[in-house]
């Protein structure tokens, strides 16, 4: 995984704020192979309870941990029980590693 200890903290921190105590992250893509270079930062966030804004969340998320990260792309995808899961939902929860 390519994440510094101060970045996930960051990033636990970040989704509690603004997602709850009890969101999940994964962090899946690029950043979890150890031999690539670079790349955005692609979180996917799981959470129990149906999610009114989704859109709302997502950006607002993403937006403060892009400002943490000093202008870093993190693309922030959203798992909810009224939300419907896609493919990419799929494959970040099989290859994806839990922050």
């Amino acid at each position: 995984m390519r994440l510094m200890a101060w970045q996930v903290q960051t990033i636990r921190q970040v989704v509690a704020a603004l997602a709850g105590g009890n969101a999940q992250i994964t962090l899946f893509g690029s950043r979890v192979d150890d031999v690539k270079k670079g790349g955005d930062i692609d979180l996917l966030i799981t959470l129990p309870e149906p999610v009114g804004h989704p859109a709302e969340l997502s950006a607002r998320i993403s937006a403060q941990l892009i400002k943490q990260f000093q202008g870093r792309n993190v693309d922030v995808l959203l798992s909810a029980p009224n939300l419907r899961d896609l493919s990419i939902h799929m494959i970040a929860k099989k290859k994806g590693i839990a922050l």
